[in-house]
């Protein structure tokens, strides 16, 4: 399955640190398949206490390239640059496959619904 890592960050030290940093993330996500879905766009709150931060989303073709990515030599030398430079979360989802229902979540409830399909 895909898998997706989201970042919600907050630049809290704009400066040379971060300018590097976005120079060379390119490069460390391509041996592993990642691009950029969403790059730090502000969101559009439609409900709920949604917390302040620019989002990034990046797509890999599985977990276990996003974890590759993510614990790759390449990466954990940049990873600095992009820590003194801005404070937030980021997390792995892994995503669905083609043709997924709402409904097919029913089937990892305890106890499941009787849900017609």
């Amino acid at each position: 399955m895909p898998t997706y890592a989201l970042a919600r960050l907050i630049v809290t030290r704009p400066g040379p640190e971060l300018f590097d940093y976005l120079r060379q993330i390119d490069a460390t996500l391509a041996p592993f398949g990642g691009r950029y879905l969403v790059h730090g766009v502000p969101v559009e709150r439609l409900e709920g206490d949604w917390p302040p931060g620019d989002l990034i989303l990046l797509a890999f073709p599985n977990r276990a390239a996003a974890h590759g990515w993510y614990a790759s030599p390449a990466y954990q030398a940049i990873k600095p640059l992009r820590t003194a430079s801005a404070e937030g979360d980021v997390i792995f989802v892994e995503g669905v496959a083609a043709g997924h229902r709402g409904a097919d979540l029913l089937a990892y409830l305890d106890p499941p619904p009787s849900v017609p399909r």
